[in-house]
């Protein structure tokens, strides 16, 4: 896979739902998952995105987007955070970095 970004996610009773609203999310991606064992690495090229809605509709309309934090273990990309969604994204050079 090309330039692959997503987040790691720790083992837990939620995390099969967790990656349902991220494929949800990301129709168009390819998402891979990869089962580590102890934590599950969920990726696709270039952009994942998962949104508070998405997660709600498969985790429950108590679950907050705060939550999915605490299941990270690690992430590949650059991460944005937005009381909406969380997105992870290739990352082509630093921001405000000059020559």
């Amino acid at each position: 896979m090309d330039r692959p970004v997503g987040p790691v996610l720790r083992m837990c009773d939620e995390v099969e739902s967790v990656i349902s609203a991220i494929r949800d999310d990301n129709p168009d991606s390819d998402i891979e998952v990869i089962d580590r064992g102890s934590y599950i690495r969920v990726q696709a090229p270039g952009r994942v995105r998962v949104t508070e809605t998405l997660l709600q509709r498969h985790l429950g309309p108590a679950f907050e987007l705060r939550s999915l934090q605490t299941m990270l273990s690690s992430f590949a990309g650059r991460i944005h955070t937005t009381s909406e969604e969380i997105s992870w994204e290739w990352a082509t050079k630093r921001e405000g970095a000059t020559r």
